[in-house]
């Protein structure tokens, strides 16, 4: 969410990085290694790390003093329904999370587009003169991305789309069938955001609209339990019969594909 996902996607690579050294390390002693008891992790070496992540923090400090820094929201809702928030601070060397800053460090604070960030960064700046908040470019145009999606061509071009891509996923058999036609391509395409991801789906769909045409077309497909179904039914229709459909999601890709590429860039 925002530009604080840039701060948990370096804190992943982190944690994937000394994993790895520590997976490495344990390899290279071979046989006979005997882990750390708990009291032992829970004691001097957690004593040891807290030590060099106070070392790394001063180097971070250094930078903040130098260079000023950003102060970044990275937030989400928990299985409870409760809203938590993270605060990162960026700069040159890094990002991290941290208490206190210093507002003399502080150039410009970062949020989501969401109305109460709006007001909260609003009052801030009126409060303190020399920080400038600004939306999160990702969010903005995540947002015009929801907004695009609800105009009827919009909105009923994803919609077929999605109870295609659905099917095909939802069922082993047709899965496999369709990697097959494809020759391995996948029409699911994750992205940094659910309409971000929506998009380039599409764009994906778009790109195998021979192999999906002609899988719902082969004696295969015909034979098979699922061309009596209803999901097969309506997936095949779309796919096949459907005049507008195939235009809609190339006029579409057309009109977003800009957005979604910026997107990607600034995230």
């Amino acid at each position: 969410m925002g530009v604080g996902a840039k701060g948990e996607s370096g804190a992943s690579q982190s944690i994937e990085g000394d994993t790895s050294a520590a997976v490495d390390g344990i390899a290279n002693y071979g046989p006979g290694f005997k882990p750390p008891s708990m009291h032992e992790l829970r004691t001097w070496i957690l004593k040891a790390e807290v030590k060099d992540i106070n070392v790394m923090m001063e180097e971070h400090k250094k930078a903040w003093k130098q260079y000023g820094c950003l102060i970044m929201s990275d937030g989400w809702t928990d299985g409870k329904s409760r809203v938590l928030i993270n605060f990162l601070v960026n700069s040159p060397a890094g990002t991290c999370v941290v208490d206190e800053i210093g507002e003399d460090n502080v150039v410009q604070v970062i949020t989501n587009n969401a109305s109460n960030y709006v007001n909260a960064g609003s009052r801030l700046m009126e409060k303190r003169k020399k920080l400038y908040w600004t939306p999160c470019a990702a969010h903005c145009i995540d947002l015009m991305l929801e907004d695009i999606g609800k105009l009827k061509v919009y909105d009923q071009t994803l919609s077929l789309s999605r109870q295609v891509v659905k099917f095909i996923y939802g069922h082993c058999w047709v899965l496999s069938m369709m990697r097959s036609f494809t020759k391995n391509s996948e029409l699911l395409r994750p992205a940094v955001t659910r309409f971000a991801t929506a998009y380039l789906t599409l764009q994906s769909l778009y790109k195998q609209k021979q192999p999906l045409q002609a899988m719902f077309s082969s004696e295969k497909w015909a034979s098979s339990s699922w061309a009596r179904k209803v999901e097969g039914v309506k997936a095949r229709a779309t796919v096949l019969f459907d005049p507008k459909f195939w235009p809609n999601v190339a006029f579409c890709i057309k009109s977003t594909i800009p957005l979604v590429s910026v997107l990607r860039e600034v995230d």
